[in-house]
């Protein structure tokens, strides 16, 4: 697809203002009845991913694995665990994408592999001084303890004793120990893993954890009020070191020799000057931008988060990515109140989220409206439940997604014993419903996102804000035009003078209502 005011120049750069699906593989269509999606599933389903118009899928990791952390924790990063399909699959899975003009990204996770992986095994068995365990981080131990104080994302010590007395680090739960990015062989194996992929024909990789691979030397003790993928100020040496950027300098290396390919990273990176740096010509081409994950819906907070997030990228640049959620946190319905005010500011976030210039970010589901779902504890399958508690759980945002039908699993799959469990409720926001109805959030987002492609007033990297009462914004695409309004207040608020593309909430007297957005193009 190519966007409005854009020349066959920029087809090589097609991922700058591409709306991406995140595809939770488990949880987007079962294509053999054992209740858990799979890569057949999703080929099945291409046609309306070609409906909705998105550019590019996300594929989260459909890899051989024991599924510790589903799938994050990879045995043989060059296969396709049976659970998923096979290779077979996967190639008519990219094949029919690409007829279809929708671009293939998958996961690269070059952290961590499974305890399961075959370098791992080796590391076990060689023992203490060996080639094989510095493929990995294994230390002694200190004071009949673990060799510093770090502590795992999960919940935790990151540290693990095996049975010859030395630790190994895991910086995510003990099935997924780090590899030593200071050991050329691993290098040498994710460039293979990468070749293997691209000369299959994916379009790209999103990097896992991108801002984790290097460790400091020394491994030093973290100030221990530092939290996991949170910006608290306080000394953490277990992500964003130095290192980490000549890691990306290969990474991209390897696409350059494939044209059209791109990286994005997952990157919790609190300092802005530090993030930019994973943007430069020679790293990453996009940066993961969690700003509207963590702002509340707020016209004040939410404008602050817009222009620090547009800065970065624009200091390096780069483009901008945007995302409302993704399969770690909350719904964005949930997020803001749940219910119908949850649903109705969801939808206003949508168009904001859509009027803005860069890469925009969908997780599958978020364009029928759904919410995070109360998971029975029993029922929870994520590691981090276990860790750390069922209150941090990323299993409610993670439920399958519904398709069609009145009962539950909704044409997910013939199994009705999914692998999370679908709630009852679901039956009126179904795929089969929503395409039925002009009103439907599953509506909306189709027409936002063919309008983003289509429509002219969408074209250029700059924004205008314009005045605007207290709990409201309004901002201008420049020069393309695009006015978006935004409504956080509790009265209607008057629309800035244009015509109305599309809004979020039908309009009161003219007026725009609380919890609502608006496009508008000058008359």
């Amino acid at each position: 697809m190519r966007r409005a005011g854009r020349g066959p120049q920029d087809e090589q750069a097609w991922w700058r203002e591409a709306v991406f699906y995140q595809v939770y593989v488990r949880s987007f269509a079962d294509s053999d009845g054992d209740g858990v999606g799979d890569l057949e599933g999703i080929r099945g389903r291409l046609g309306y991913l070609e409906l909705l118009g998105v550019d590019a899928i996300w594929l989260t990791p459909f890899y051989s694995s024991p599924m510790a952390d589903h799938g994050y924790d990879i045995a043989d990063p060059r296969s396709v665990d049976p659970l998923f399909g096979n290779l077979a699959d996967f190639d008519a899975l990219i094949g029919d994408a690409h007829a279809r003009g929708i671009k293939v990204t998958i996961d690269l996770v070059p952290n961590h592999t499974s305890n399961t992986h075959t370098w791992f095994k080796s590391a076990m068995a060689a023992g203490p001084g060996s080639p094989e365990r510095d493929r990995y981080i294994f230390r002694d131990g200190k004071d009949d303890g673990p060799p510093n104080n770090w502590v795992s994302s999960f919940g935790g010590p990151a540290w693990t004793r095996v049975p010859d007395g030395q630790w190994y680090l895991h910086l995510f739960a003990p099935q997924q120990p780090d590899l030593n990015w200071a050991n050329p062989e691993v290098h040498a194996d994710l460039e293979r893993t990468m070749r293997f992929w691209l000369d299959r024909g994916v379009d790209g990789f999103r990097v896992d954890v991108a801002h984790g691979m290097a460790k400091p030397a020394g491994l030093p003790d973290m100030d221990p009020r530092a939290q996991p993928m949170v910006a608290t100020g306080f000394y953490d040496p277990r992500f964003d070191n130095d290192g980490v950027h000549e890691i990306h300098q290969m990474i991209r290396k390897v696409l350059d020799e494939y044209p059209g390919t791109m990286a994005v990273g997952e990157l919790w990176v609190s300092d802005e000057e530090r993030l930019a740096k994973y943007l430069r010509p020679d790293e990453l081409h996009l940066a993961f931008n969690f700003k509207l994950v963590l702002t509340h819906f707020d016209a004040d907070a939410m404008h602050a988060a817009i222009e620090r997030s547009l800065a970065v990228p624009r200091a390096a640049g780069a483009p901008a990515t945007w995302a409302l959620s993704n399969h770690d946190v909350w719904r964005q319905v949930s997020r803001y109140g749940g219910g119908e005010q949850g649903v109705r500011r969801a939808r206003a976030m949508a168009l904001v989220e859509l009027a803005l210039p860069g890469a925009v970010y969908l997780y599958n589901g978020e364009e029928l409206g759904l919410g995070n779902v109360d998971v029975p504890a029993e029922a929870m399958a994520d590691p981090r439940a276990k860790t750390a508690g069922p209150e941090h759980s990323r299993d409610r945002s993670r439920v399958p997604i519904p398709w069609e039908g009145d009962v539950v699993p909704f044409g997910f799959s013939r199994n009705a014993r999914t692998w999370l469990p679908m709630p009852a409720e679901w039956a009126a926001l179904t795929i089969e419903k929503q395409l039925e109805d002009p009103d439907s959030t599953l509506s909306l987002y189709r027409q936002a996102v063919e309008l983003r492609h289509e429509h002219a007033a969408f074209s250029g990297d700059e924004i205008e804000w314009y005045g605007a009462p207290a709990g409201c914004f309004a901002f201008r695409r420049s020069p393309g035009g695009l006015i978006c309004a935004l409504n956080t207040s509790a009265a209607p608020i008057p629309l800035p003078p244009g015509n109305v593309l599309l809004s979020s909430s039908p309009l009161v007297d003219g007026k725009l209502p609380p919890d609502s957005s608006a496009w508008l193009v000058k008359a």
